[in-house]
């Protein structure tokens, strides 16, 4: 899988990039003496990866501050907060990112504790993307640490293959930066990403097509991008715990017992993944919002506006085919005094049924007397429809929501958009 070492196959020194002669296997670069070396059948047919900085947070604070570098760090605060990230020594006591930051005290009391300077990250973010923009223009940012690339079609713009092209962009990372990042290259993103965490920190991994399957046999079902912790209790019941158990079941199957999600679990158990590396749309937010003909405090009275704007945000994010994580309730009170609540959701949306229900949660608690005279909804952190609707929690009832709206759609898409409507929007 990260190098076949087995057999004897192509591959290239990390350090110094001289190819290395296929029938001699070496412990060391004949060049350099590197031990670095990479090799893989596949290594020069690959163009599909996922480069995920490591640590990133605390990599940045121990690059402005060498004193940290031999310590355990934790990048986050409060006793009542969790952890952000943590570098890797503080790995070995046993905290992890989203741990509460008290049980993180308690398992490294020595550590130090930094509050995060998401001002100075971003800043580190953006140098880190101009890197990956000159390798390609397909950069899909997944975060302000890890991108997927999709150097395609780049071999004659280079004069190298994507491998080596990603190797050396990851050095300038290291040298002109100062933090190292990790790569996944394979020939989708789901084994990319998922490649990128077999070797960290400052790894560089392969999946092929040749060892694909075998090598997701062997691996649990969260690793399955959407198998979250009760998806995986739930098969867990059904005594499904590895991915080698879904190759063998049937595709109605796994649709029947797991909704959409059974489609994904299905194909990416096969290592099938068809998503396209899509440069995100550098829009920020979208968002509806319509003054009211009165002052309304009516729960009832304003989750009807609510619903109509969600339909017209939904429409809106399925024509520019993205989807998004962070929805947002804008009110605006008699007086003029403007209220933003916001929700972040664990699968990025585009349908007007979880955009209404996330709204609703946000509206209810600010109906407790106040007049409004305005209402939106907007969402932000954006992601492509591929990835769009595919939730951690297996609720039958909202997928049933879910398919009824698709329907809907091509409904409208064939004879108009006015064709069909739901009862609520009559109500």
């Amino acid at each position: 899988m990260v190098s076949d070492l087995e057999n004897i196959n192509p591959g290239f020194c990390r350090d110094c990039l001289i190819e290395l002669n296929i029938k001699t296997q070496l412990i060391r670069c004949s060049n350099c003496s590197s031990p670095r070396l990479l090799r893989h059948s596949e290594i020069h047919k690959l163009s599909i990866a996922h480069i995920d900085c490591d640590a990133f947070y605390a990599s940045v604070e121990k690059r402005d501050n060498p004193e940290l570098e031999a310590k355990p760090l934790i990048i986050g605060g409060g006793r009542r907060g969790v952890v952000s990230t943590c570098c890797y020594i503080a790995r070995t006591y046993g905290v992890y990112s989203a741990m509460p930051m008290f049980k993180a005290n308690e398992l490294c009391p020595e550590a130090i504790i930094l509050a995060p300077n998401i001002k100075k990250y971003l800043s580190v973010s953006k140098d880190i993307k101009k890197i990956f923009d000159e390798l390609t223009p397909v950069v899909e940012p997944l975060s302000i640490d890890e991108a997927f690339l999709d150097l395609s079609g780049t071999e004659k713009l280079h004069g190298m293959s994507p491998a080596k092209v990603l190797n050396k962009a990851t050095k300038r990372i290291e040298h002109e930066i100062g933090i190292t990042a990790s790569i996944g290259l394979s020939y989708n993103k789901f084994l990319a990403k998922l490649a990128s965490d077999l070797n960290k920190p400052n790894g560089f991994s392969v999946i092929g097509k040749k060892e694909a399957k075998r090598f997701l046999s062997t691996q649990p079902i969260t690793k399955i991008w959407g198998v979250g912790k009760v998806l995986n209790k739930k098969m867990g019941r059904g005594g499904i715990t590895q991915i080698g158990q879904l190759q063998k079941m049937d595709l109605n199957k796994l649709v029947r017992d797991y909704g959409i999600m059974g489609e994904r679990l299905y194909y990416f158990s096969r290592g099938d993944d068809r998503r396209n590396v899509i440069p995100i749309q550098k829009v920020k937010s979208v968002s509806n919002e319509t003054t009211l003909d009165g002052d309304i405090a009516n729960y009832k009275a304003l989750k009807k506006h609510l619903w109509q704007l969600c339909e017209k945000l939904s429409a809106r994010l399925k024509q520019k085919h993205l989807s998004a994580k962070t929805v947002t309730l804008k009110l605006k009170t008699s007086n003029f005094r403007s209220i933003s609540r916001s929700v972040s959701i664990s699968s990025p949306t585009q349908m007007a049924e979880i955009l209404y229900t996330q709204g609703k949660f946000l509206l209810k608690p600010e109906c407790s007397g106040l007049k409004y005279r305005l209402i939106g909804i907007g969402v932000s952190k954006f992601s492509n429809d591929q990835d769009a609707d595919m939730p951690d929690l297996i609720d039958p009832v909202m997928d049933n929501k879910i398919k009824t709206e698709k329907a809907m759609d091509r409904i409208r898409d064939r004879f108009g958009s006015h064709i069909i409507n739901k009862g609520r929007t009559l109500t």
